[in-house]
């Protein structure tokens, strides 16, 4: 009886990636059914017919949008994109700057409400989160964009430099993944009982949670498929 090799067995990203693109659709799923089933949806602006809450609702729903599924989407591009490798790495960089793009508006709708609540900002772990991920996610894709786009870069620098810009992509990405989880602890906290929106933000976090982990297993793993 033949033998098989131990590659024979190799777990390949293809099914950690259909995993994740299930886990994201869940994610938005959950978070759209959150903001607007359980919060009312989104307003720029607030009057006396209606709350400074809609205002702060955008930052969840355009954080989690950005961050954590547009970063998760942009980190498995190679893994997911078919063609050549510049244009893996054109969707990886316009889906970095969406995320980016998503990020700004919902930083913008959070300090929105402290202004209009004459309420402090940074206070937080949260927020502390949120800002350094945010600074170094930024950070993180004009680094790359020089490195690995701008056409004065020399190869050599390009090859030393991407062990780390991977490196530092998962570590940013994890971050944000942090942060979102300390972002919808915020939003449980003060809850008296355990409402029906309690367990569909708990099951947000987890579904947060287990997209983070496919996307790095999926990174990981090698994508012969």
């Amino acid at each position: 009886m033949p033998v098989k090799s131990s590659a024979s067995f190799r777990l390949t990203a293809l099914p950690v990636v259909v995993v994740a693109q299930l886990l994201a659709a869940a994610v938005l799923t959950l978070t759209l059914v959150w903001v607007l089933h359980f919060r009312g949806g989104v307003s720029w602006s607030w009057h006396r017919s209606s709350t400074p809450q809609l205002v702060y609702t955008a930052h969840p729903l355009f954080m989690v949008i950005g961050l954590v599924i547009c970063t998760g989407e942009a980190i498995m591009a190679y893994r997911i994109m078919l063609g050549s490798r510049e244009v893996k790495k054109a969707v990886h960089l316009l889906l970095h700057l969406v995320a980016l793009a998503f990020a700004a508006v919902g930083l913008y709708a959070a300090f929105k409400f402290h202004h209009d609540l004459r309420a402090p900002d940074i206070r937080s772990l949260h927020a502390w989160l949120g800002i350094t991920t945010a600074a170094l996610y930024a950070l993180q894709w004009l680094v790359g964009f020089v490195y690995f786009v701008f056409p004065g870069a020399v190869m050599t620098m390009r090859a030393d430099y991407a062990p780390w810009h991977i490196l530092l992509g998962i570590v940013i990405f994890l971050m944000a993944i942090c942060t979102a989880e300390t972002g919808l602890a915020r939003f449980i906290f003060p809850f008296h009982g355990y409402p029906s929106e309690a367990f569909v933000v708990n099951f947000t976090g987890l579904a947060i949670l287990m997209f983070g982990v496919a996307v790095v297993v999926a990174v990981i793993l090698p994508s012969r498929y």
